[in-house]
């Protein structure tokens, strides 16, 4: 017997951006594992050509930086409505605000809000459909050294509240919202800093691990296949919040 998400997402179309690495792959490799015509979209075409090396075979792969609002438009206009939509890849800086130069915080803003924003503006999404925000932890609380994380990502939250209004009955928005989740953004720090970085937060969240991509993903689909939820912010976050 089929299980309730193979019932759901069986033959739907979905797009995953940013669906190349990290929680982006997984929420891509799960929706597929259920059925799904899955697309992943990135700006990098070697990402996406590993990617789908990685993937089931039933995915197919499209080129698109969400940041260029342009660049947007076209593709949603050159592609059938999709039955679901999911924004899980940004590029953004960290660093302490008075550290941080004024064209990188741009260029972060670009990139995850104004992609989300140009996204939820374009989209072509059918009937019953969702779009689905990934933003962050630190929109609840913040850490000096990633203040316009936090901004962005609580702008992201916003977003997707009034979207939610402005694209019902037809389009369900929401958002899901990690903490530091065990994906390739922290191969930058090299092993010993990557591990470093993974027990500081397994000693500091209540479940003592860090989160695994498929832990995100599944939250993003429950999400993508709920018709009741529609503007909601789900954390999945070990209990960030609360340390």
């Amino acid at each position: 017997m089929p299980s309730l998400s193979e019932k759901v997402f069986a033959g739907a179309r979905m797009l995953v951006v940013g669906g190349s690495s990290g929680i982006g792959e997984a929420t891509a490799r799960l929706a597929a594992e259920c059925g799904a015509q899955v697309t992943i979209a990135s700006r990098s075409a070697d990402k996406l050509a590993a990617a789908l090396a990685r993937l089931p075979p039933s995915c197919d792969a499209a080129m698109l930086d969400v940041s260029d609002d342009e660049a947007v438009r076209s593709f949603f206009a050159s592609h059938a409505a999709w039955d679901h939509v999911v924004l899980a890849g940004s590029a953004t800086r960290t660093g302490r605000i008075v550290d941080l130069p004024l064209d990188a915080a741009r260029a972060s803003m670009d990139n995850k809000f104004w992609g989300a924003y140009h996204v939820g503006h374009h989209a072509r999404i059918d009937d019953g459909g969702s779009l689905t925000f990934v933003s962050g932890v630190y929109s609840l609380r913040p850490q000096p050294y990633a203040v316009l994380q936090g901004a962005i990502n609580a702008a992201v939250e916003a977003l997707a509240r009034a979207l939610a209004l402005d694209r019902a009955p037809s389009v369900r928005v929401n958002t899901v919202s990690p903490s530091t989740t065990a994906t390739p953004l922290w191969d930058k720090l090299g092993d010993e800093g990557r591990a470093q970085k993974f027990a500081e937060m397994r000693s500091r969240l209540p479940l003592r691990r860090v989160a695994e991509p498929v832990d995100i993903a599944q939250a993003i689909l429950f999400l993508a296949g709920n018709r009741f939820a529609t503007g909601s912010t789900v954390l999945v976050d070990g209990g960030d919040a609360l340390a």
